[in-house]
């Protein structure tokens, strides 16, 4: 038998495979069993209520899906009166998952996280918006990067995840950053920010103009930012990105993910999570793996021409 467990830097989850923050809610509990997935990580939440972005909010396109939802959130004690319990009830770990405008209101929520039993740990989702920078996302450059994680670090002893964005030019230096300051794995990571106009009217299609891109047409690229984490990171990267089965998963665990989060794909068929995890047992199995850790890395990445001589 294969044994699917994986360790993120000391936090042991009994299989790789777990939502994408935003995606994933309590009314899937009616269609799948939670306890077989290997972690809960929530919608992302803030220190205060919010009401994110003006309708519509999301539009399909071809193998993808724009939105721009911007975070609507009812505030991190609501949070840990109503949702929390709610997860409680089942056997995975729960991540966390924060935003915040500054470092300092980042470090203000993971504190008050800390002193709440349950949570497992906290994925910093530094690709929003940061007001002291102009409102650029913090994790487009490892200065802003550095910054907020070392806030975050000092203000909790949880496991520290960190969700990277691909709208940055230099994404490995960006999760240097976060190792460096302490983080305990980066997520790779958030969605492309698009837009799409609607020709008849001449309108963009989505309230805020634009989004962000998430979907298969996107894995190309945040599969090219795992392997590029890869090589200069030693702590676990998170692969997300247009996973919406098996061979997906294991294409992110070949480039170096040691887990893997799923997201737009629940969207269309809510019980990808249980059959990705299914067949990727089988894979295993087939390939005489035992442990789902001899995946991560394992991409023979020599060239062929280079094979042939």
């Amino acid at each position: 038998m294969t044994d699917l467990s994986v360790d993120i830097n000391g936090l042991r989850l009994a299989n790789p495979v777990m939502p994408a923050s935003g995606t994933f809610a309590e009314g899937l509990a009616d269609v799948i069993d939670f306890n077989r997935l290997g972690a809960f990580v929530t919608k992302t939440f803030t220190l205060h209520p919010r009401s994110g972005n003006p309708l519509p909010r999301v539009c399909e396109l071809d193998s993808a899906m724009l939105n721009a939802i911007g975070i609507p959130s009812k505030g991190v004690e609501d949070f840990i009166e109503h949702t929390l319990p709610f997860y409680q009830r089942y056997a995975p770990p729960l991540i966390a998952s924060i935003s915040a405008p500054t470092a300092q209101e980042f470090a203000t929520l993971a504190a008050r996280l800390s002193e709440v039993p349950g949570i497992a740990a906290i994925e910093a989702n530094i690709s929003c918006p940061n007001i002291e920078e102009d409102g650029r996302a913090f994790a487009i450059e490892p200065v802003a990067t550095a910054r907020v994680i070392k806030a975050l670090r000092q203000a909790t002893s949880l496991p520290l995840w960190a969700k990277l964005t691909p709208n940055t030019s230099d994404v490995a230096a960006v999760a240097q950053a976060v190792e460096n300051e302490g983080g305990d794995a980066v997520v790779v990571g958030n969605t492309l920010l698009g837009m799409s106009i609607d020709i008849h009217s001449r309108r963009p299609r989505l309230g805020n103009i634009m989004g962000g891109l998430s979907g298969p047409a996107i894995k190309p690229i945040m599969l090219r930012m795992v392997y590029q984490c890869h090589k200069h990171i030693s702590i676990p990267i998170i692969g997300c990105g247009g996973i919406s089965n098996a061979e997906d998963a294991i294409a992110y665990l070949l480039a170096g993910a040691s887990a893997v989060q799923v997201g737009t794909a629940t969207f269309i068929q809510p019980q990808t999570m249980i059959t990705l995890l299914d067949d990727l047992h089988h894979y295993c199995q087939q390939q005489g793996i035992r442990h789902i850790s001899e995946l991560t890395g394992a991409l023979n990445d020599t060239p062929l021409l280079a094979e042939v001589r």
